[in-house]
């Protein structure tokens, strides 16, 4: 079955920005939550300390450029059933107006996932980094929107976005602080509906096999979808997008997304992406991208195992049987042919369920990504199939993906037996390689940063309360 989906992005950039102004504010301002994703020039953090690693963001920040920015507006519809969202998507391709730099190896990985680098110079967005230049605190301009957001004081929504907050800080916001208490205690008042890092949900709360966003996205979409289909208890998650006609419809990338399925299955999968959504080899990589596949191989997997945790379960409670049948006398079996009952083979294969299991044939799980009944191993591949790969590296869908998460997560409350993990991903940004996640919060031992004491004031009119001047 196919579960698609077309998602219209509209593209801002310096030829229509003024023009699409006032549509992203009302979005930014009528919405119930606001997902967010940057592209920008990545490096490895692989600090053990976290202080370290801030500090390491802090530096890239610094020296590189956020090349795109990505909002995805989810409005609540009230007179709606279920979760019901009407979803607005913008793509913002920016340019940073002051030096920074780049390297090779990620503008490479970029033009390899569709980043237009030709399109970003001749039509970004221009920003300048760190604190308020000139009249940038005023007027319609990158700055000025990202004020916006804030006003707004709406749940902010990221994945993995630890990254992308630092980023945002530096390049929208005001210069960073040297620490990382008083950048945690900063974003905790910048934000006061709290921020929201699905992968921390996906990873810790929804336990998903993998966490990377598109794994999450399809997962969190084909179960909602299987939901439906079922009509299992709860609410559902239904999505509605503006209709775009006139002018406005140049602007507007409609994105198609479906699930794929059938012959398609038969591709060996890449474990490096289907563990990380991401192969140092990209488009040349020899083995499936495609990660509808790979979480189709996930649940065939999880399937086998539980079937062979079951015949292990039954192995177990047969030995307990025959055990007891040697201590208390002869077993039904031999009860029935003792006193002549004619056993029909239905019968005999029903006393003997536990030994003639037809769960017996593909029951070894095999590991992540790897060989199984229904994937040929590596050589022997259908040329004739077609290798998908993954979905391209556009901040506007990415953010929209993040959005879905979000969204999906907050119709399990309604369902039976179900905990919140909403409300228990509050203020909880994901870290890599580390165990717990960075509070967003302000402890009693941190101060708010003067340049942030300041931006408060320029967005509320007045400082809050809490608020401590470093």
């Amino acid at each position: 079955m196919t579960r698609s989906i077309t998602v219209p992005v509209v593209d801002v950039q310096t030829n229509n920005f003024q023009e699409l102004w006032p549509a992203m504010v009302l979005a930014v301002k009528s919405a119930s939550f606001i997902a967010l994703d940057t592209v920008h020039l990545n490096l490895a953090f692989c600090f053990r300390s976290i202080e370290d690693r801030y500090k390491a963001i802090c530096h890239a920040a610094r020296t590189r450029s956020i090349l795109s920015l990505g909002l995805a507006c989810y409005k609540k519809v009230e007179d709606k059933p279920d979760y019901t969202y009407l979803v607005q998507v913008y793509n913002l391709t920016l340019l940073c107006m002051e030096e920074y730099i780049i390297e090779p190896q990620s503008v490479q990985f970029l033009v390899q996932h569709g980043f237009d680098f030709n399109k970003q110079y001749a039509q970004g967005i221009p920003y300048y980094k760190g604190n308020d230049k000139g009249g940038d605190a005023h007027g319609q301009n990158v700055r000025t929107l990202f004020l916006e957001l804030l006003r707004t004081r709406k749940p902010l929504v990221v994945h993995n976005g630890l990254i992308d907050m630092v980023f945002l800080y530096q390049c929208f916001y005001a210069h960073l602080p040297e620490r990382l208490a008083t950048f945690t205690a900063d974003l905790s008042q910048m934000f006061p509906a709290g921020v929201f890092d699905t992968k921390y949900v996906t990873e810790y709360e929804l336990r998903f096999t993998a966490s990377y966003l598109e794994y999450a996205y399809k997962k969190c979409k084909l179960e909602n979808s299987r939901s439906k289909e079922v009509g299992e208890g709860g609410a559902h998650l239904f999505l509605e997008f503006c209709s775009y006609s006139g002018p406005l419809s140049t602007y507007v990338d409609y994105r198609f997304c479906s699930e794929e399925s059938g012959e398609e299955a038969l591709q060996n999968i890449c474990q490096r992406f289907s563990a990380y959504g991401w192969c140092p080899n990209g488009s040349a990589c020899p083995m499936s991208h495609n990660t509808d596949l790979i979480i189709q191989q996930d649940e065939k997997t999880k399937e086998d195992k539980r079937k062979k945790r079951k015949r292990k379960k039954k192995q177990k409670a047969a030995e307990r049987e025959a055990e007891a049948g040697e201590k208390d006398g002869p077993s039904k079996k031999q009860l029935c042919l003792e006193v002549g009952e004619v056993l029909s083979p239905d019968q005999v294969e029903g006393l003997d369920k536990h030994t003639t299991s037809e769960d017996c044939s593909g029951v070894n799980g095999t590991p992540r990504g790897g060989a199984s009944d229904s994937v040929p191993t590596a050589g022997k591949t259908d040329s004739k199939v077609k290798k998908v790969e993954g979905g391209t590296h556009r901040a506007g869908f990415d953010a929209f993906m993040t959005g879905y998460i979000f969204s999906y997560v907050g119709t399990l409350k309604s369902k039976p037996g179900e905990r919140n993990a909403e409300a228990s991903c509050l203020n909880k940004l994901y870290l890599s390689g580390k165990t717990v996640p960075l509070h967003v919060t302000k402890s009693t031992f941190s101060k708010s940063s003067k340049a942030h004491t300041h931006k408060m004031e320029l967005v509320w009119g007045k400082v809050d309360q809490g608020t401590v001047l470093a």
